[in-house]
């Protein structure tokens, strides 16, 4: 869709990057480079030939100029997931004899899954490299102006002196601690998936954890235990996009207040402007942050729903997790990139009086 097709608030919520990652281009291509990696595994335990590897890495490569997108939009329209009508294509790619070691003991979700965790790991380096450039800017801050005196507000009433360094250590310290949980998610979180049809890998035989293992050191992704059906690791993704944003919406509201015509204690560069008041200045970067978390904290809701899996695999909740979780990196990564703006040329004019 045309940037002039969408609605006007889709420029606050969006982020091209980000969005590029959850693209179908970009979810193709990590499907296959599973496909790839899970055949160069089976075939260096000897699952079957090294040949086979060689001929299935050789067909993904060909395969960008060769698929048939219309052919993978009806078969995902049919088969409510992309995978069946991939492997097909893949395996024509591949012919005899070695077509058959396509796909080998997997099932889709192993695909997909696998290739989601391959597509956040870009998204969470964004948003990390974003995250550190915001944490510098506030140190910056504090450099500048963190010993002049501030008034503090508890319970929207003015409180008791103190800093604009303990004011911007407010802000500091959670998106510290949102630092933390985003360098652990490629080790902790972001791992393969291979349970084949049923979960339990019985369907790769007694290599199945030997597999796995292999699979996630050619990926670059952690080893886990088949998680068909326990849909943490989606979860602690969810959160911590949503805390995330949570604290920039904190940030947003602090700016908002403290720029209030009233209290005058904060200066934000920008426009704003008002069709029936030329003297306003709208905290409108401000505003975003808050209307943001408030999206993401909606939608975490919404994503908790998906824990709830019927049996050893739901399609509906799975499916849940595809229309939730891009939107939630988007506004992240938005938010980002709105604090930082918001944040730019801000100064506090130190007012330590009520």
């Amino acid at each position: 869709m045309e940037s002039a097709d969408r609605p006007l608030a889709h420029a606050f919520a969006s982020d091209a990057a980000i969005a590029a990652q959850f693209s179908m281009q970009a979810e193709i291509a990590a499907i296959l480079e599973f496909e790839a990696a899970l055949a160069e595994a089976q075939a260096e335990l000897g699952i079957f030939s090294l040949e086979a590897g060689v001929a299935i890495r050789e067909a993904v490569g060909r395969m960008g100029k060769a698929l048939d997108h219309d052919d993978l939009r009806r078969g995902f329209a049919r088969d409510g997931v992309v995978v069946p009508a991939l492997v097909r294509q893949l395996r024509e790619a591949v012919g005899a004899p070695h077509a058959a070691s396509v796909h080998k003991g997997a099932t889709s979700q192993d695909a997909i899954d696998t290739g989601l965790m391959l597509r956040l790991k870009p998204v969470v380096a964004l948003l990390g490299e974003r995250l550190d450039a915001l944490l510098a800017r506030l140190d910056a801050w504090t450099a500048e102006q963190g010993d002049s005196p501030l008034m503090a507000h508890t319970r929207m009433q003015a409180a008791l002196p103190f800093t604009v360094a303990a004011k911007l250590a407010t802000w500091r310290r959670p998106l510290l601690a949102h630092r933390a949980r985003l360098a652990a998610l490629p080790a902790s979180t972001l791992a393969v998936q291979l349970g084949g049809p049923v979960g339990d890998g019985s369907s790769f035989g007694p290599q199945a954890a030997e597999l796995s293992a292999a699979l996630a050191r050619r990926l670059a992704l952690a080893d886990a235990a088949p998680w068909h059906s326990d849909r943490t690791r989606i979860l602690d993704i969810a959160q911590a996009l949503a805390v995330l944003t949570g604290t920039l919406g904190k940030i947003g509201q602090d700016a908002a207040l403290l720029a209030q015509s009233e209290v005058g204690a904060l200066q934000l560069l920008g426009g704003g402007g008002s069709s029936a008041m030329a003297h306003k200045q709208n905290p409108v970067g401000a505003e975003v942050l808050v209307a943001l978390a408030r999206l993401n904290a909606g939608l975490a809701g919404t994503m908790q729903q998906a824990m709830i899996h019927e049996n050893e695999r739901s399609g509906a909740a799975w499916t849940l997790e595809w229309f939730v979780l891009p939107p939630m990196a988007e506004a992240a990564g938005a938010g980002l990139r709105l604090a930082d703006a918001l944040l730019t040329g801000a100064r506090f004019t130190c007012r330590a009086t009520a």
